[in-house]
């Protein structure tokens, strides 16, 4: 009997990037599966792909644009969120998605994130939280957890670590959620709802990072840490009627925030000259 080959669905919006084939990241990481749930997302709201410009810059997460078969930006290290304002005020029709690492997010990329929330930039970020700096060797990035063993904090990380949802929230984003890697489908329906939503959309996404977080853990392989991702994860209604002790070491998983007010794009557009002419005609 002939063996059926079946190729894999995400097949035709993929194309082998400069890291290697199929891709540069590590067996049993969560950012290809983040990939694949963008791409489904897509595709449930039929999409056209080249109408759609993915954003990334540095470490593995930024590596995630190279592999799509559009329009893409590949950019520097923390300034994804820059270049995706600019791509969305140079062409409103677009559809500008913009894939981070935790530590892209929140260290370099920090400021650029909470005045993209401020403006409510009509941009989608996808964070994709792995807890380290993946690429260059496992560093503590400011999303590691409290006594996290990290190569530059050896003997337990000694920061608090930063909620980025929290913060996102309170910079004024439109739309908030985070899942994780073992929360497929509720993943791809936030990115589908971050797509819908007109303003700026942020969905974390906790990954494993099983050749560095993990190992210098000792948390297992890919799948031994999904399996604690769901363990240790708690819904939003559930979280607000916990005590901060009882939520030690959980995630908070669930929508954050959905809500409207005034698009970037839409509010400079509203100013310029020729509106106003055209408006006194």
């Amino acid at each position: 009997m002939e063996a059926v080959q079946v190729k894999h669905p995400a097949l035709k919006y993929y194309q082998l990037g400069s890291g290697g084939d199929p891709t540069l990241w590590c067996s049993g990481c969560g950012i290809g599966q983040i990939w694949y749930f963008t791409v489904k997302a897509m595709e449930e709201l039929e999409l056209d792909p080249d109408k759609v410009v993915w954003v990334g810059g540095s470490g593995c997460t930024g590596r995630m644009c190279t592999y799509w078969n559009h329009d893409l930006m590949h950019t520097l290290h923390g300034r994804p969120l820059g270049f995706a304002t600019g791509i969305k005020l140079a062409n409103p029709e677009l559809t500008v998605v913009c894939h981070m690492g935790d530590g892209e997010t929140s260290a370099i990329g920090g400021n650029h994130l909470i005045q993209s929330a401020r403006r409510n930039v009509d941009v989608v970020a996808i964070c994709v939280n792995n807890f380290n700096y993946g690429m260059t060797g496992g560093q503590f990035s400011p999303t590691t957890p409290l006594g996290g063993i990290t190569k530059t904090s050896p003997e337990g990380h000694r920061e608090r670590s930063f909620d980025l949802c929290d913060l996102v929230k309170a910079a004024g984003a439109t739309y908030v959620a985070r899942w994780t890697t073992t929360h497929p489908q509720k993943s791809i329906k936030a990115i589908k709802k971050a797509i819908q939503n007109k303003g700026f959309s942020f969905v974390e996404i906790v990954a494993q990072c099983p050749t560095h977080y993990g190992r210098n853990n000792r948390l297992g392989d890919g799948p031994a840490m999904m399996k604690l991702q769901k363990e240790m994860s708690v819904r939003v209604g559930q979280a607000a009627d916990m005590s901060r002790e009882e939520l030690k070491d959980k995630i908070v998983i669930g929508e954050f925030v959905s809500t409207q007010s005034p698009e970037y794009g839409e509010i400079l557009r509203s100013f310029r000259p020729e509106s106003k002419e055209s408006d006194n005609a």
